[in-house]
């Protein structure tokens, strides 16, 4: 099993959850972040007033894959978060050593 986390464009998030969903992934955690990278923030203006807003805001999502499929639903993903532009996000991809469903006792997969 593998933990694919994803950092993508808030305004991304339904296009890349929907087709996740059509791909057949059941169960994800989504989690506001904010963050920099090269992008590197970008000037505001509150009241008159120019500030840097170093941090911008982001959409992370958390899922556990069987290994099989992780290049197929890293593609997904990348051709639904990409826009082309500095600031598309990232795809983390982490071993899972095991996954339990805790209502049921299920154990490996079956928890997924």
């Amino acid at each position: 099993m593998k933990k694919i986390e994803v950092i993508i464009r808030p305004n991304k998030l339904n296009e890349v959850k929907d087709a996740l969903s059509k791909y057949g992934i059941r169960g994800m955690t989504v989690s506001e972040v904010a963050g920099c990278g090269l992008q590197k923030g970008h000037i505001g203006i509150y009241r008159g007033q120019e500030y840097n807003m170093t941090l911008l805001s982001k959409v992370k999502l958390e899922l556990v894959v069987s290994a099989d499929i992780v290049e197929d639903v890293v593609a997904v993903i990348t051709k639904n978060a990409r826009t082309g532009e500095i600031g598309d996000g990232k795809i983390f991809v982490l071993p899972v050593e095991n996954a339990y469903r805790i209502r049921t006792g299920d154990e490996g997969k079956s928890a997924l």
